[in-house]
């Protein structure tokens, strides 16, 4: 079970950040900060470059303390807390599937993040070597409202509501 966390942490918390490095850096064919401000004012969040800035930091946080079972239900809430927002402001409105850049991708990750709060992320963590034992269903609820109150703050500074994605946020769209 411990090997299975591992893996799942890993791959979680790298996806996460990579998604970090592409917009804080432009890796990965990412759109580095000027990119990702001019979606994020396309998409209503203001200021555009500190909120582009604090979603990389915080995605690139998340990530990495997740991938190292790290204070992992935080870890865990502010993952799902950037899919939230990714899916809300980006994705929701294309539907479900991927292929049309629909939200399964940003719910099936904040589901893998959410599952990590609840199990914990086992016995090769920094968490474990820590003696820190923050899992069960205290910690997979603490998670769940600390993201909804994260994610839907972040939602409700947005100053407008894009009627649909514009061919630039198409173009530099990067997840979370």
């Amino acid at each position: 079970m411990d090997i299975g966390l591992l893996i799942v942490r890993v791959v979680f918390g790298l996806t996460l950040t990579a998604h970090s490095v592409q917009k804080l850096f432009g890796w990965f064919d990412g759109p580095g900060i000027g990119g990702t401000a001019k979606m994020m004012e396309q998409l209503g969040f203001r200021p555009p470059r500190l909120q582009a800035v604090a979603a990389g930091l915080v995605e690139g946080g998340a990530g990495l303390s997740l991938a190292a079972g790290l204070l992992t239900p935080l870890a865990a809430a502010a993952f799902i807390s950037v899919m939230l927002v990714a899916t809300v402001s980006v994705h929701l409105p294309r539907g479900f599937f991927i292929q049309e850049g629909g939200c399964e991708y940003t719910v099936a990750l904040a589901a893998g993040a959410l599952a990590l709060a609840f199990t914990g992320p086992g016995a090769l963590s920094l968490d474990n070597a820590l003696r820190l034992d923050w899992s069960g269903t205290t910690s997979g609820v603490a998670a769940l409202a600390i993201a909804i109150a994260g994610g839907g703050m972040q939602l409700l500074t947005r100053s407008r509501v894009p009627a649909h994605i514009s061919p630039s946020i198409e173009k530099s769209r990067v997840v979370g």
